[in-house]
């Protein structure tokens, strides 16, 4: 904290908001986000901010509340979800909705997705009250339901139904980044989310001869074109696409690694490889980085006849898939994957053949290249200053966020939700898992920065 905020009286702590937030079992489906979203205007109405819920389901609102500025700076958004993912099946060390704080952790499914980014700015805001403060411009802050199911009724129903909310805002901070990679174990990284890749969701349809399951022979089943199909997913990989945003993470990254590595970061650039360098980095990284430099695709549902004496003579397998930003369509994915599954089928044409559906298709972020201007700078000298050792880059977010919906609102949206972490940590791996927890002081440093943020920016 600097001279000039420690004069003017503490922070508001974001850790008791965060306990109260977890206990809200807001898991989605079915969602039931009315009870966060009534705390989180309580709050707000106790600091004389007032709110509006807006919706389609009353049992589902989003909360929306613009706080004055001094007229310094364009408006800005804050926009995070209230919803989580379901904890059903998962072994949990502590209870997933206790919010216990335990050798100076938060544990509890939401810690880090994201009840502790949403923890973050509401501290930021209410500290920002309790000083007698008022941020660089207005500051438009929305708490929306349903991101982990679609968006439909969250952020994608205001969107469409009330973009006169968001005029005149050029830019919004969102979910994403604390750290996650681990390349130099001793370095801390601060990820700047600048850009992610959208959803598309496929089903492919496998026909063959079926019959009585006591033959053995026949050739070309549904089984043995699900065996190539499943080979390829494993083995191969779609195309290389060096994106400007993935291409500036690397520049950066090659700056502070081993020689070794250097060299092979350098020639993923220039596209002299077209592989990761599994061998010299963490699996983890490796994974991350092998999802940003292409189209992915992964198996997730197969479904056949539940019949154990009948050859099937139909299989259908939904893929998860997730494009790169960009100018690529789905017909550019799906004819990668046709090509794909071609390489790897006994036939050398089952890609061609395949019938594929298309089952959803995210947003496309209007704008090719991500924003690395002023704000981008912004965000990066108070990671620096706040952590002079750490080295903020920008990144792909391999999955989608709700910062899809308001980049086509005419926004720059970023992902920066700064957590302090030890160097090397895999907090966020948790996400979605068993475990979920973050260090309080982590929450502390995200909100200190946000502060900042909302204080002065472009």
């Amino acid at each position: 904290m600097s001279a000039r905020t420690a004069a003017l009286g503490p922070a508001v702590d974001p850790i008791p908001i965060l306990r109260d937030l977890i206990r809200f079992r807001s898991v989605n489906p079915p969602g039931d986000e009315r009870r966060c979203a009534e705390y989180i205007a309580d709050l707000l109405a106790d600091a004389g901010i007032e709110s509006r819920m807006l919706g389609p389901d009353p049992e589902r609102p989003n909360l929306v509340a613009r706080i004055p500025g001094r007229g310094e700076a364009p408006p800005l958004l804050l926009h995070g979800h209230s919803d989580v993912v379901p904890t059903d099946g998962q072994e949990w060390t502590h209870p997933p909705f206790d919010a216990l704080l335990i050798d100076g952790e938060v544990w509890g499914r939401g810690a880090i997705d994201m009840k502790g980014g949403l923890a973050m700015m509401l501290s930021a805001l209410l500290t920002l009250h309790a000083r007698d403060e008022a941020p660089a411009g207005d500051v438009l802050l929305a708490v929306v339901s349903d991101e982990e199911n679609g968006s439909r009724v969250g952020a994608g129903w205001l969107a469409t139904h009330h973009p006169e909310l968001f005029e005149g805002i050029p830019y919004c901070i969102g979910e994403d980044g604390g750290a996650v990679l681990t390349v130099d174990p001793a370095r801390r990284f601060h990820p700047v989310g600048v850009a992610e890749k959208r959803a598309c969701w496929l089903r492919l349809t496998l026909r063959g001869r079926g019959g009585h399951a006591s033959r053995q022979g026949w050739p070309n089943l549904a089984v043995h074109q699900l065996t190539d199909v499943l080979t390829a997913l494993r083995d191969g990989r779609l195309p290389v696409h060096i994106t400007p945003a993935f291409d500036r993470m690397l520049q950066d990254l090659g700056t502070v690694v081993g020689d070794e590595l250097a060299a092979e970061i350098a020639a993923l650039r220039k596209g002299e490889r077209t592989t990761v360098p599994y061998e010299l980095m963490d699996t983890a990284d490796a994974v991350y980085l092998d999802s940003t430099i292409r189209h992915t695709v992964n198996p997730t549902i197969i479904r056949t006849p539940e019949k154990i004496n009948m050859i099937p003579a139909e299989i259908t397998v939904d893929l998860d898939g997730r494009i790169l930003p960009g100018d690529f369509t789905v017909e550019d994915y799906i004819a990668e994957l046709r090509a794909l599954i071609n390489e790897y089928s006994a036939s050398g044409t089952l890609g061609d053949e395949l019938e594929i559906e298309l089952l959803l298709e995210g947003s496309r972020n209007p704008k090719n290249e991500p924003e690395l201007g002023a704000f981008y700078e912004r965000l990066t000298d108070i990671l620096r200053a706040a952590d002079p050792e750490g080295l903020p880059i920008p990144m792909i977010t391999p999955a989608s966020t709700d910062a899809r919906l308001f980049a086509n609102l005419g926004m720059d949206c970023y992902g920066w939700l700064p957590m302090l972490l030890p160097a090397g940590s895999r907090y966020q791996e948790n996400m979605h898992d068993a475990d979920e927890r973050v260090p309080a002081d982590a929450v502390r440093f995200g909100a200190d920065c946000l502060y900042e943020l909302l204080l002065d920016h472009p």
